[in-house]
C-alpha cells in the first residue's frame, strides 16, 4: 500500500474539500482526484461520497480513517527509530559486565548514560572478564566492562576507567588485626581463598605473582569464581583473601579489610571499558565518551 495514497486520504478526510486538501499537500486537484481513486481500487470500497458541497466520508471511509492515521504515526515513529539508532541516540545496546562494577561503577555510569540518552534501550548482562571478551568478539555483546589486565589474547580495545589495588580481607578478630602495619609475607603461614583458575585467571595470576615476590607460595585452601563468593568464605572464617579495593564498599561486620604495606606496582588491576574497534555501534560510541566524561582515567 503506498503511503502517499494513505496521506492523501487522510487530509481529504479531514478537510472535506479537494481545494482545501490539495493545498495542504502542496500539489494540484487532479493528481490528488487520481491518487484517491487508487486507493479506493486497491481497498475496493468508496471512502468518499462526492457532491456539489464537497465530499464527505462513506461508512468504509470513516471506519479507515482513524487507522490510516494511525499508520502515519508510525511511520513517523519508524523514521525517528532509523534515525536514532544511527545517530546513536536510539536503538539497543548490550552491555556485558563483572560483579564488582556494581559496588559504585554501575550506579555511576548507567545513571549518566541514561540521562544523555533515554531513547536508548540498554541490557546488561553479568558475566566473568573472558566470557565478555568472547561475546565481544562473537558480536554478543557491543561493550563490556571487564577487569584488566586479562589472561587471554584478544583484539578487543580497552579504555582504562578505575585504577585499582589488592587490599586483605580478614575474618573478624584474625590476629593480623591487630597489627598497626601488615606485609604480604605476615600471610605466609595462613589460608588463602583464591581465584578459581578458569574464571579470574588474571586475578589468581596477580596474587600467586605477589606473593612470589614476598617469598612464599600461597598455601590455597579453597577457590572461587566471583569475589563476593571469596568475601563469603572469609565471613564463615575459612582463610585470607586479596580483594578488589572496591570491595571495601561489601560492608560486613564479620570482615575487616586492611591495606598491605608491600604490595609493588606488579600487582596493579583496573576497570576498562572493552570494545571492538572499528564494529562498534553509534550507541556504543555514545556510551564510550558518556564513560570518559564520568569515570576514565585515560589510556593503559
Amino acid at each position: 500500500m503506498d503511503l502517499r495514497r494513505i496521506k492523501h486520504f487522510v487530509a481529504l478526510g479531514e478537510t472535506g474539500s479537494f481545494r482545501r486538501a490539495s493545498e495542504r499537500l502542496h500539489m494540484t486537484q487532479p493528481p490528488l482526484s487520481v491518487s484517491i481513486q487508487k486507493l479506493e481500487k486497491e481497498l475496493g470500497t468508496r471512502l468518499f461520497n462526492r457532491g456539489a458541497a464537497g465530499v464527505t466520508l462513506t461508512p468504509a471511509g470513516q471506519a479507515a480513517l482513524p487507522e490510516a492515521r494511525r499508520l502515519l504515526f508510525y511511520e513517523k515513529q519508524v523514521a525517528a527509530a532509523a534515525h536514532d539508532a544511527i545517530s546513536g541516540t536510539g536503538g539497543t545496546l548490550r552491555v556485558g559486565f563483572v560483579g564488582t562494577t556494581s559496588y559504585g561503577m554501575l550506579q555511576r555510569l548507567m545513571p549518566a548514560f541514561r540521562a544523555r540518552y533515554p531513547g536508548v534501550e540498554l541490557i546488561l548482562k553479568e558475566a566473568i572478564s573472558v566470557a565478555i571478551i568472547h561475546q565481544l568478539e562473537d558480536g554478543a555483546l557491543d561493550l563490556g566492562l571487564v577487569r584488566t589486565p586479562l589472561m587471554v589474547a584478544t583484539g578487543a580495545t580497552f579504555l582504562l576507567l578505575e585504577r585499582e589495588r589488592f587490599i586483605l580481607a580478614l575474618p573478624k578478630g584474625h590476629l593480623l588485626s591487630r597489627q598497626d602495619t601488615i606485609r604480604l609475607q605476615d600471610l605466609a603461614g595462613e589460608a588463602f581463598l583464591m581465584y578459581a583458575e578458569s574464571a579470574a585467571a588474571s586475578l589468581r595470576f596477580l596474587v600467586i605473582a605477589a606473593c612470589q615476590r614476598a617469598g612464599f607460595a600461597p598455601r590455597i585452601m579453597q577457590e572461587a569464581t566471583q569475589v563476593q563468593t571469596l568475601l563469603a568464605l572469609v565471613e564463615s572464617g575459612l582463610g585470607v583473601a586479596l580483594v578488589p579495593s572496591v570491595m571495601r564498599r561489601y560492608a560486613s561486620d564479620r570482615i575487616d579489610y586492611r591495606e598491605l604495606a608491600d604490595l609493588g606496582p606488579g600487582a596493579a588491576m583496573a576497570l576498562s571499558l572493552a570494545y571492538m574497534a572499528g564494529a562498534e555501534p553509534p550507541a556504543a560510541l555514545r556510551f564510550r565518551e558518556v564513560a570518559l566524561q564520568t569515570l576514565a582515567l585515560g589510556q593503559p
